[in-house]
């Protein structure tokens, strides 16, 4: 078990794709702890020259090596796992999450987000961050309590999936803007090609569930994880846990369909733990589990089932 440290830059950081065929730049054992710093941010949402925000050298150095870029998220990696292979399971532990700037940004882009035929101009805001403190300051004066994360997880996608925008969220994970994945939580995703290939990125310093504008509070963020493989697990979808909760989670561009798909996930996972019918486990999860809309701006939209626990098991 070894600790590692994984800098954004140039020849570690992809914009905006996920890709089977893109290969490994870093590579780790079982168990082993890594440091993955993230940047965020393009040309035009940098604050001014004299501006007390402060961006990493690493940001700068990415954007100046991909001149012209509008849009994507920086993912740092991939990080290969030793002897992963299809048919296993990655389990991610968030150890911690530490911001990368004192700053962070939130844009309103036209045609897009949860209203797009109501919004048709830019707004950009430049947000302060106390790092130390955790919290971050908007324009009018509201100060919010951060709860950092990463809106992008994902492993390599299956080879056929060819070359995908990190956009949208799927079976291999990617960008699924869950919330609740915050330092203390663990994601586990199904393994599609030799080594995992987990690439993060996209840090959001604090975020409602929905993400309706389509951005948080993006901004630079430093995690800690520690991956463990699980052999012939066969986990076909992602999951996860908090110290509190169990969660099950659906993608769909439809968001009637991410709802079942999250509801699917969650009968199975009881099944899977439980002596509970399928029936049994359709009722407790309405009596019992909660149901939150993850996001609705990335194409395929996302829902979370959140199951408490000690309540089964």
């Amino acid at each position: 078990m070894t600790f590692h440290t994984l800098r954004a830059a140039p020849d570690t950081v992809r914009l905006g794709v996920f890709d089977a065929a893109f290969p490994a730049v870093f590579h780790i054992e079982s168990g082993d702890t890594v440091e993955v710093q993230c940047v965020s941010g393009r040309d035009e949402v940098m604050p001014e020259p004299g501006s007390p925000l402060q961006s990493p050298p690493e940001l700068l150095a990415i954007l100046q090596a991909n001149p012209g870029v509008k849009a994507g998220h920086i993912v740092t990696g991939p990080i290969a796992v030793a002897g992963a292979m299809p048919g296993d399971m990655l389990e991610i532990r968030i150890d911690k999450i530490e911001p990368g700037a004192n700053w962070g940004y939130n844009v309103i882009r036209p045609l897009a987000g949860t209203l797009p035929e109501d919004f048709h101009e830019t707004t950009m805001m430049h947000i302060p961050v106390d790092r130390e403190n955790l919290v971050c300051t908007l324009p009018w004066g509201t100060e919010l309590k951060m709860a950092p994360f990463f809106g992008v997880m994902g492993v390599a996608p299956p080879p056929s999936f060819g070359r995908i925008a990190s956009k949208e969220p799927r079976i291999h994970g990617g960008n699924l803007d869950n919330k609740e994945l915050t330092a203390g939580s663990t994601l586990y995703l199904p393994v599609w090609v030799p080594g995992a290939n987990f690439s993060v990125g996209d840090g959001h310093g604090v975020q409602g569930d929905g993400e309706v504008c389509v951005t948080a509070l993006e901004m630079c963020l430093t995690g800690t994880f520690t991956f463990t493989l699980h052999k012939n697990i066969g986990l076909a979808h992602p999951r996860a846990e908090t110290p509190t909760h169990f969660i099950s989670m659906g993608m769909n561009e439809d968001l009637d369909q991410a709802m079942k798909q999250a509801l699917r996930e969650m009968i199975a996972f009881i099944c899977g733990k439980t002596n509970l019918s399928r029936e049994q486990a359709y009722a407790f999860c309405s009596l019992a589990v909660d149901f939150h809309v993850t996001q609705t701006v990335n194409g395929e939209k996302g829902v979370h089932g959140m199951l408490k626990k000690g309540l089964l098991f």
